[in-house]
């Protein structure tokens, strides 16, 4: 049965609320914003069609807020929650909360989101279903003694991780015995400060190890495809910092194999919605499932430039019932698409966040680029949130032109007011190892020196942009005092053009 939805609340903040707006636009659907109070100025309020305010900047008490965003949902009369990435979007509970009310919640079920976001529970479901996992536990080990023995059965080095873990929390890397019991505790004790829940599992370690992962779509009439994959490889303490597609690693053999595990996989849970089946990839093209992200992945627009669909569209798609009408030799990749992420952070001190106020932005433009962001100058980018700013997406024919349509874009991104990553992502498209594809996951701390050298000549030029934006901004206030009523006919100007591009409204 088909139910249409005219309103989506979307219950998260920054570029992916805009990102998720933007295709409820071009499908004629209304969309409703949520957000905290220090988020009344940011661009997703002011892009959508209606905006609430949900409570304070802490999370806990506004974006993580279920009561609050339901209640919002049923004020708005919104059909639909979409939950972007992060915050409430593999929140089996919420996903629950939604349908007990009657909201259709854009996403898998409860019962899949609970399955598959407990690690262990994931693994014993991929061995049953056929999936070829990394050797290792199947079940939650709490006495040290069997967990000693265990590890001695799977063989140094092994990975400890946090059954409900993600984003490289609660995991350790043990290479030696003497530091099993203390890697295990460390795990265990970090996994309950961050999910509440410290059960562990063990998994033999792969030594240079590619990431490598496959976009999925299932609908509720059973129809499951995969839309090729993404390389995920160039990471920082297990957050992924540069995505592209196709994978340099990749043969059209290995695609074709790991492609079907990534279908049987969603099929064993029976899978609606978009997600995402993680391997690991080794040297000899031995791969293994690695987890499921039961949501939209920070860099599936990589996935969208060298296919062609929209993965939000297609979401709202199948939350209505509506049957793929793609089908899997239907699929194929046309040229070659990079995601850089870029943040707000201190590369030189440690990546430290740097929140603060946006003097001068000048983004990318040109063939082949996409930036998918939220802020703007004057806006002051809070500090309790994630820093990422926006992600930079560039497509060409080839890899190697893509690469260097990815350098120039860098070049072009000028940010002041705050630090930010771009030189440290110029820098990885300058690196031999990554221009050559023959990178793992150890890629950063392996080309450590190369990526951190400091750039004198970088900063001397983004030095220059600071005084030139402030004599920019001086000359235009001297102009705006000498004539007044030309100055007063632009900002009408500029308010009636920002009326028809923003039509939010706060409630």
């Amino acid at each position: 049965m088909i139910k249409k939805i005219s309103k989506v609340l979307v219950a998260n903040r920054g570029e992916i609320a805009l990102r998720v707006m933007r295709s409820c636009r071009e499908l004629g659907i209304l969309s409703v914003a949520v957000y905290s109070d220090v988020d009344r100025t940011s661009m997703h309020v002011r892009y959508a069609d209606q905006a609430f305010h949900i409570g304070p900047a802490a999370s806990a008490e506004s974006y993580l807020n279920m009561d609050k965003i339901i209640e919002v949902a049923k004020r708005s009369k919104a059909d639909a929650i979409h939950p972007g990435y992060g915050f409430l979007s593999e929140n089996a509970e919420f996903s629950k909360r939604c349908h007990q009310e009657g909201i259709i919640f854009i996403g898998p079920t409860p019962e899949v989101i609970s399955t598959m976001g407990d690690k262990i529970t994931a693994r014993q479901t991929m061995i049953a279903g056929g999936v070829p996992v990394v050797p290792g536990t199947k079940e939650n080990l709490e006495d040290e003694t069997t967990i000693l023995k265990v590890v001695k059965e799977v063989g140094l080095p092994v990975m400890i991780k946090a059954s409900a873990g993600g984003g490289g929390k609660g995991m350790r890397m043990v290479d030696k015995e003497k530091d099993i019991l203390s890697s295990l505790r460390a795990a265990k004790s970090e996994a309950m400060s961050s999910f509440g829940d410290d059960s562990v599992y063990v998994e033999k370690y792969i030594s240079s190890p590619h990431h490598i992962e496959f976009q999925i779509l299932g609908d509720q009439h059973g129809n499951v495809i995969h839309l090729c994959e993404r390389e995920c490889s160039v990471q920082r303490r297990h957050q992924k910092v540069v995505e592209e597609t196709p994978s340099p690693l990749m043969t059209p053999e290995l695609r074709e194999k790991m492609g079907q595990s990534a279908v049987e996989a969603a099929k064993a849970v029976n899978y609606h919605g978009a997600g995402t089946i993680e391997f690991l990839v080794d040297n000899d093209h031995n791969y293994y499932f690695l987890e499921m992200n039961t949501r939209l992945q920070v860099e599936h627009p990589i996935t969208e430039r060298v296919t062609g669909y929209d993965l939000v569209k297609a979401q709202i798609q199948i939350a209505e019932g509506q049957a793929l009408e793609i089908k899997q030799e239907d699929v194929f990749q046309f040229g070659h698409a990079i995601e850089c992420r870029i943040y707000a952070e201190d590369t030189e001190n440690n990546f430290m966040p740097s929140p603060g106020l946006i003097t001068h932005i000048t983004e990318p433009m040109g063939l082949g680029v996409r930036t998918d962001g939220y802020v703007y100058e004057g806006y002051e980018i809070p500090i309790h949130y994630d820093p990422m700013i926006s992600k930079l997406i560039v497509w060409a024919r080839t890899r190697s032109e893509a690469i260097e349509r990815m350098r120039r874009a860098l070049y072009e991104y000028k940010i002041t007011g705050v630090k930010t990553s771009i030189q440290f992502l110029e820098r990885i498209m300058d690196c031999p190892d990554f221009r050559n594809g023959t990178y793992d996951t150890h890629f950063i701390q392996d080309n450590e020196e190369f990526l951190l050298a400091p750039d004198e000549a970088k900063e001397s030029f983004e030095d220059l942009a600071i005084v030139t934006a402030f004599l920019d901004y001086h000359h235009k206030l001297k102009n705006a005092q000498v004539n007044p009523k030309s100055a007063a006919h632009n900002k009408w100007k500029e308010f009636g053009r920002r009326r028809g591009m923003f039509r939010a409204s706060e409630n």
